[in-house]
């Protein structure tokens, strides 16, 4: 590893950790969308449009995330 003396300092460059969906993240941003999509269907069932809103706001942020760490996933295969 390379260190740098600065001034009675050691400097570490930073190491770049190549970053892969895991598991985990597969999981939370499911369970985000479900939550999202009953959220939608509550709000559709009782005529909360605050409630529908909120849950199809939910499902898009969940689908970016899966769509972002795919495009990630493509790029770190290469």
């Amino acid at each position: 590893m390379l260190c740098v003396r600065l001034i009675g300092q050691y400097f570490q460059p930073e190491r770049k950790v190549a970053y892969t969906m895991g598991v985990g993240d597969k999981i939370q941003n499911e369970a985000e969308h479900l939550g999202g999509k009953a959220k939608e269907t509550a709000g559709n069932a009782t005529g909360n449009d605050q409630l529908r809103a909120e849950g199809q706001k939910d499902q898009v942020v969940a689908d970016a995330k899966k769509v972002g760490e795919n495009v990630k996933d493509a790029f770190k295969k290469d």
